[in-house]
């Protein structure tokens, strides 16, 4: 018997406009349905007007899943993973189950379409070319300062989920380990309140404490750390001279101190060959 396949299938984030053609293709012919919350899910294949079979899977019951799902697959049926909104995979147990499939030797097919955390960015006004997605930070105090702490000298855009509940503790933590960095965000996004706050942390804050509830799925970008500002030329000079008395060549001396501080070697090499 030849096994089904298990298709990742991406779904709106708000905006039930957003579902792709392929998606309520797949939604509709697939055998089975594994989704987070089967209401949830439910109300969107009736907005597509798609009748399934559907099973809940999510934190805290993917142990059991998994294995009856590879069941499945491996009885012919194909299955959809969704998760409540986006793309499945990211900050759910999705993962877990892609990875057994590979381990199986199980097709896995991915349907893509919207992504918070994707969309999130595009729209920050952050850099975009590199970024870490940092998923929610942990809630108990000591361990979410120290993960912070941990990501204070990454230079890559951060992207973190986080609740309304949370985020101005979350703010306040991070202008405290990082320092007052831009940030930008989003909350809603692509339902009726779409918003996006940009600033650095001091004014995020300034307007959320102004405002009398927080409310909505919030996506929050940090600009990533600040290049380390590199000694002045003096100390670098002195550094390539102590590698000349090591023995090795100036220009190589000269390319190995810029190379570790970010500068250029130019400026160190003339001063290694013209000392003043």
């Amino acid at each position: 018997m030849t096994n089904g396949i298990l298709y990742l299938v991406a779904t709106p984030i708000g905006n039930l406009a957003d579902i792709s053609a392929r998606a309520r293709e797949v939604l509709g012919t697939v055998d089975l349905v594994a989704c987070e919350d089967t209401r949830h899910t439910g109300g969107l294949l009736t907005h597509l007007m798609i009748e399934a079979r559907m099973i809940s899977f999510f934190e805290g019951n993917e142990r059991e899943r998994v294995p009856e799902l590879l069941r499945e697959i491996r009885a012919g049926r194909s299955i959809a993973l969704v998760s409540d909104a986006g793309t499945p995979g990211l900050s759910d147990p999705g993962y877990r189950l892609v990875h057994a499939c590979a381990e199986a030797g199980i097709e896995v097919r991915t349907v893509p379409g919207a992504s918070a955390v994707i969309a999130a960015l595009v729209i920050s006004g952050l850099p975009t070319d590199r970024f870490s997605f940092e998923g929610f930070v942990p809630k108990k105090e000591g361990e979410r300062r120290r993960r912070l702490e941990e990501l204070a000298g990454d230079r890559r855009t951060l992207v973190f989920y986080e609740s309304p509940k949370r985020i101005l503790g979350t703010l306040e933590l991070m202008f405290e380990v990082f320092g007052d960095r831009r940030a930008a965000l989003a909350r809603e996004l692509t339902k009726m309140h779409e918003e996006v706050v940009r600033g650095s942390f001091s004014q995020i804050l300034d307007e959320l404490r102004a405002r009398t509830e927080i409310k909505g799925e919030i996506v929050l970008m940090v600009d990533g750390a600040p290049p380390p500002e590199a000694p002045d030329l003096r100390t670098l000079v002195a550094e390539a001279e102590a590698l000349v008395a090591g023995g090795t060549k100036k220009r190589q001396a000269a390319q190995e101190v810029a190379r570790k501080h970010g500068t250029h070697p130019n400026a160190i090499y003339e001063a290694l060959i013209h000392p003043r």
